[in-house]
């Protein structure tokens, strides 16, 4: 069974062979590219449901590329970085980026990693359909938001953190609680966490109308995130 397309580009092409073979063997149907202008056109041509994307590429890098499809398409990606380069990291989760993986890697931790992206962002019944707080209106089924009435674009990953957080109104959640309900995975290392933090940081640019002081998602002191502690109400209630 096919499990999604996912689009792989690096400029090594053993690293290109060996993630194809993996994910082939997983389920997914793979295309691949070797450089950043390659990946734009079959991004283009195959529409693909997650790209792997390495930064360090000739002709146009992985951070140009991540931000052309950002202008087009909110689909995951996965970017592939040099080990220790933090800036780099930072950089690609900014540019709108859903997670990173380190080189040398597993590609059985990569698998890992796209699978629990995918699962995320996968369409499913919620409930309640839809959540509305003060001037924002959340849409769980249709994994939209509306701010004042105008749609609010967030990255399939931008949503999946929402919607934890929203649908646990005043619970506080750790770094650690987050990477793990939301990209499937713990860690232990500061570097990781940072992922949650870049996704917090860019969630509060679309939704709160100070930044500096936001009222919407909360900083739990000492602990992690929590979205405000407003009345969840049950499906039963929003028909009555």
């Amino acid at each position: 069974m096919n499990k999604g397309k996912i689009l792989v580009v690096d400029d090594e092409a053993s690293i290109r062979q060996i993630v194809e073979a993996r994910l082939n063997m997983a389920g997914f149907e793979v295309v691949t590219a070797a450089d950043g202008e390659e990946a734009l056109a079959v991004y283009g041509k195959e529409r693909p449901d997650l790209i792997v994307l390495d930064i360090m590429m000739p002709r146009m890098d992985g951070l140009q590329v991540c931000r052309e499809i950002r202008k087009q398409n909110s689909l995951p990606i996965i970017m592939l970085t040099a080990k220790g380069e933090i800036p780099d990291r930072i950089n690609a989760l900014e540019m709108g980026a859903d997670d990173y993986v380190t080189k040398p890697f597993s590609p059985r931790e990569l698998e890992a990693r796209i699978k629990a992206v995918l699962r995320r962002t996968m369409l499913s019944p919620l409930k309640p359909a839809s959540i509305e707080v003060e001037n924002i209106l959340i849409d769980l089924i249709k994994r939209q938001v509306f701010l004042k009435g105008e749609r609010v674009k967030l990255t399939e990953m931008e949503f999946s953190l929402l919607e934890l957080l929203v649908l646990h109104p005043g619970k506080p959640f750790t770094r650690n609680e987050i990477l793990q309900q939301v990209w499937g995975y713990r860690s232990n290392q500061y570097s990781d966490t940072r992922v949650v933090d870049v996704h917090v940081s860019r969630l509060r640019s679309k939704l709160e109308a100070d930044v500096s002081e936001p009222e919407l998602i909360l900083t739990a002191r000492g602990t992690g995130y929590m979205f405000q502690n407003y009345h969840l109400s049950s499906p039963d209630n929003d028909a009555e």
